[in-house]
């Protein structure tokens, strides 16, 4: 039995939790949600969120959405990951999620050991902070229900890269159908599209 994720990490203050989706995909944007809970927000489905099937991601989304004190959700496109890096665009994707709140945190719980301060709100990055705060979990399931959605439309355009079943990421099947057809407009093109160990095969 694992414990229950912590509520907050500072009782006093309103505090959004912040999580990003897509970091590793070869294609699509980066999504970012913030999340703020109220402090006796309980849900036993959330206590893990990495173990959720889609079908209960989804069925979370509703009720963080329905029961979140404010929830948005932050979006910067491949092009922009292009241009200024990954790490700075998930981080910017978890500033414009913050940016749309419509109650402004007190403070900022961010998953991962890497943020940039968002205007002058203090803010503490937490390892595994989906395992570890509700907030941050709900926004994982936010980020990643919503970046799921934009892969399954786009995955209409391109069906054979298989955005339905892999989101992007570098699946073997994604990885094949760069090979055979080439790239997408949603493509990150400073991404290793093809896995070094097929570059040095195409150059046998």
């Amino acid at each position: 039995m694992h414990d229950m994720l912590k509520s907050y990490l500072h009782k006093d203050l309103i505090e959004a939790g912040c999580d990003e989706a897509g970091r590793g995909c070869l294609a699509g944007p980066v999504y970012a949600a913030a999340v703020i809970l109220p402090q006796d927000f309980r849900n036993d489905l959330l206590n893990d969120s990495k173990q959720l099937t889609e079908k209960q991601r989804y069925a979370l989304r509703e009720v963080v959405e329905r029961e979140a004190v404010a929830w948005a959700v932050g979006v910067v496109t491949n092009e922009e990951i292009d241009r200024i890096n990954i790490l700075r665009a998930s981080i910017l994707a978890m500033h414009r999620a913050v940016a749309q709140l419509n109650v402004r945190p007190e403070h900022l719980l961010v998953d991962g050991n890497r943020f940039m301060p968002y205007e002058d709100i203090p803010y503490t990055t937490v390892v595994k902070g989906d395992a570890t705060y509700m907030s941050i979990a709900a926004a994982s399931v936010l980020a990643k229900t919503y970046r799921d959605d934009f892969m399954l439309k786009i995955h209409q355009d391109f069906p054979q890269y298989h955005w339905d079943s892999n989101k992007g990421y570098p699946a073997p099947v994604h990885r094949e159908a760069i090979r055979r057809y080439g790239t997408t407009p949603h493509h990150r093109m400073t991404f290793n599209l093809l896995g070094t160990k097929q570059l040095e095969l195409e150059f046998e």
